[in-house]
């Protein structure tokens, strides 16, 4: 293989497939980049065996043929090469030359027959979105994702479609965030799938403010292609626990905030936590709502801010950082919120059928 390309677009296609390389690879083949010609273009691919990111790179193709590098090694050079066209040229003995203006390097690869093949899924059961809409609805919910390994099927994103209707939904066990929108295409289609948070990840890192992206499903593989990328991955096998018996009805007596107002009350209280000590205390009344956190060992932090509420009044924990999560990612300029007692759960609501529940913690 003999191939000439700029390192800007070799650049970018590398910084996309890296993350795809996992650091406990146990097969050397696996902290490669495949690189092999295909139809005028160079074909690029990275997998961990769970998730797999491939591309095409634009490049002048001198020789077809193809090799696999070191992933790390090869993202290094061309990072640090000079500006402008990159000659790579495939050698005897699985040896791969790296030339750009005065500078040369020689790598050794492994053969392109060793890397493993991404799977190509089928085009049967497949739905078209806006990737804006999808990269909206993530923001919104995978924050809540568990990362408790016992809880492996709380690793992952719930996504529902039903006809018209997507649902995303993850929870921790302590918190869950759900969003549901309507889309534009009609279909058919009625899918249940837990996709691993490592494939949320590379999703949430690529996907654009514009154009469309394609998600194809089987039985336990997704496939997500947009602009010139293709990610697969493995779905998370099992039973996503019943969330919908823990959503409430949307309450009568709701208090409404200013977003910003909330998430800086909440920031700045948060500071006089501890890992032995990270609630902080909401204190509810008829006129105003008061953020607290007393420490002993490191002082006291109070913000009030005013409101109309007609319920009761109590005192309830929450963590902060699990306010704070969501109210960054909501851009609404108010957000409702709920309080019924200093054991019952928290819930924010904004948007359109979004909802945010969090359990209280014990004050301290």
């Amino acid at each position: 293989m003999k191939i000439l390309t700029e390192k800007g677009s070799l650049l970018k296609a590398i910084q996309t497939l890296q993350t795809a390389i996992s650091s406990k690879a146990t097969l050397p083949i696996l902290a490669n980049f495949l690189m092999e010609t295909h139809k005028g273009k160079i074909h690029m691919a990275a997998t961990d065996l769970d998730v797999g990111i491939s591309l095409n790179v634009p490049v002048e193709i001198l020789e077809e043929g193809g090799i696999t590098v070191p992933a790390k090694r090869f993202s290094d050079i061309i990072r640090d090469l000079p500006e402008g066209k990159i000659d790579i040229n495939v050698r005897k003995n699985n040896s791969i030359s790296i030339e750009s203006q005065k500078c040369f390097f020689k790598l050794m690869g492994l053969p392109k027959e060793e890397f493993p093949k991404l799977p190509k899924l089928q085009d049967k059961e497949s739905i078209v979105l806006d990737q804006q809409l999808l990269k909206n609805m993530l923001n919104l919910t995978s924050f809540a994702v568990s990362h408790d390994e016992t809880k492996y099927i709380l690793n992952g994103v719930l996504l529902v479609i039903k006809g018209k209707k997507m649902r995303l939904v993850a929870t921790d066990g302590r918190r869950l965030a759900l969003i549901e929108k309507e889309l534009e295409n009609t279909s058919e289609l009625k899918k249940e799938v837990i996709i691993p948070t490592k494939a949320i990840q590379e999703l949430m890192r690529n996907l654009a403010d514009q154009g469309t992206i394609k998600i194809i499903f089987s039985e336990n593989q997704i496939s997500f292609q947009f602009d010139n990328i293709m990610l697969v991955s493995r779905l998370i096998e099992g039973q996503f626990p019943n969330y919908e018996q823990v959503i409430p009805k949307e309450g009568k007596d709701k208090i409404v905030m200013d977003r910003e107002t909330f998430l800086w009350a909440a920031k700045r209280v948060s500071n006089l936590t501890s890992p032995d000590s990270q609630s902080i205390k909401i204190d509810l009344f008829k006129d105003k709502i008061i953020f607290s956190k007393n420490s002993p060992d490191m002082g006291e932090a109070k913000e009030e801010i005013d409101i109309e509420h007609k319920g009761d009044e109590f005192s309830v924990g929450f963590n902060p950082n699990y306010l704070i999560d969501v109210l960054k990612n909501l851009k609404d300029q108010n957000i409702s919120l709920e309080l019924t007692g200093p054991e019952s759960p928290g819930i924010i609501r904004a948007q359109e059928n979004y909802v945010y529940i969090v359990l209280p913690m014990q004050l301290s």
